[in-house]
């Protein structure tokens, strides 16, 4: 369970954290908060898999097909990512969460 002094000091940064290269604000700018490195570590993930799927869309028809719809997921996944930072929460993001999980500390 998060620490709710710490939940409320970095809500803000860690919504932050889920768009794009961004991420690394909440990395660098709150390196002791165990919630916010939770959604910078995700929105680290998140970056990474928008980074394959746009390199995905370059590959003509079935990359267009395969690319668009995970870039769509992406989408979905990175306002799931806000919402859960803004109201306080620490919830692994489907599919990506496990990976965020693997990097140490602070994902669950």
């Amino acid at each position: 369970m998060a620490d709710p002094k710490d939940v409320e000091q970095n809500k803000a940064l860690a919504a932050i954290g889920y768009l794009g290269i961004l991420f690394l604000v909440p990395m660098l700018a709150a390196p002791k908060s165990p919630f916010a490195q939770f959604h910078a570590k995700q929105g680290m993930v998140l970056f990474i898999a928008a980074i394959i799927m746009s390199v995905i869309l370059a590959i003509p028809f079935v990359g267009w097909v395969v690319g668009g719809v995970g870039e769509v997921l992406v989408l979905i996944l990175m306002i799931m990512g806000i919402l859960n930072a803004v109201n306080g929460q620490e919830k692994p993001l489907p599919v990506i969460g496990k990976f965020a999980g693997q990097m140490g500390g602070g994902a669950k």
